[in-house]
């Protein structure tokens, strides 16, 4: 009989139920997969999901994200034969996930998009209108969510957003950043802090960090069609666009600072330092351990 695992719990189960199934192939800790690099994992279990949160998109792609205590190291790993076999996504069983969860799912699926929508890449026009027509599904039913759990209409939109702004749909033909994620992974794998209210935190100050001449275009684009930001001068234009997403994170109830998430000041060089363990993070903006300092010390 072949071995199957399926998983019927929330997104954070999911990523674990892949890495289980490519570790029953693997002869060896199941660690050494993150450490080793996506090309060594060559088969994985069959796996299934019920979704029962909606946030990392990971129901409909092949990712994994896992935290070492013992290193203070969260690793990701992509390969596609970790994707479901299938997964199940019923709204109504998301009706019971907790206020600050929901808004974490919110910002998770949010931050996922401008990862891929921050791009050098500048001739994906298609892929950047589906990304804006999805962020602004976030900032409508987002707090709907929030203020009305059981609301089915709001739980459907953001369990399918979630799952296509993961899935593979926005990245194609472009490249995608991640800088984001990788800092937030540092300071998640050292402290107890969810996963989306890091990223709430980091986001605004990463985006504040890497506007600049060369990138105002982009960060205008993004004000315009997505918070309707209007404006003669267009560096203004960037800022209130970013100021815009400060808020929304807020309006949700996220955390505004690292050291609102009981972060410690005499962390923040070692984050910077296991962010770039394995080099430079960013593609929309290369950032260096220094780059990656400044922001920590400007979101303390």
């Amino acid at each position: 009989m072949q071995a199957r695992y399926l998983n019927v719990l929330r997104s954070a189960i999911n990523v674990c139920a892949k890495t289980i199934a490519a570790g029953f192939y693997h002869e060896g800790d199941p660690w050494d997969l993150f450490l080793l690099g996506d090309s060594t994992i060559k088969k994985a279990l069959p796996i299934g999901t019920i979704l029962t949160f909606a946030g990392t998109g990971s129901e409909m792609n092949g990712n994994a994200v896992i935290s070492n205590e013992e290193t203070e190291q969260k690793l990701a790993i992509h390969n596609d034969v970790l994707r479901p076999r299938f997964s199940i996504l019923d709204p109504t069983y998301t009706f019971t996930v907790p206020r600050n969860q929901t808004a974490a799912g919110t910002v998770d699926i949010f931050s996922h998009i401008l990862e891929q929508y921050f791009s050098p890449t500048k001739d994906a026009f298609v892929q950047n209108r589906v990304a804006e027509s999805l962020l602004k599904t976030c900032i409508y039913y987002g707090p709907i969510a929030l203020t009305e759990p059981t609301n089915y209409e709001a739980r459907a939109q953001l369990m399918w957003t979630s799952s296509l702004a993961l899935n593979g749909l926005l990245s194609y033909g472009r490249i995608t950043d991640w800088a984001t994620h990788g800092i937030e992974h540092a300071v998640s794998a050292a402290y107890d802090v969810t996963h989306g209210a890091g990223l709430a935190i980091l986001t605004p100050y990463w985006m504040q960090y890497v506007l600049s001449e060369e990138t105002t275009e982009k960060f205008v684009e993004y004000a315009q069609n997505v918070w309707q930001v209007k404006g003669k001068n267009d560096l203004a234009v960037a800022r209130k666009g970013i100021e815009k997403t400060r808020e929304f994170f807020t309006d949700l109830g996220m955390p505004k600072t690292l050291r609102d998430v009981g972060v410690q000041e005499n962390k923040l060089e070692d984050m910077a330092e296991k962010t770039v363990l394995y080099g430079d993070v960013g593609k929309f903006k290369k950032l260096g351990k220094n780059d990656v300092l400044t922001i920590l010390k400007n979101a303390f």
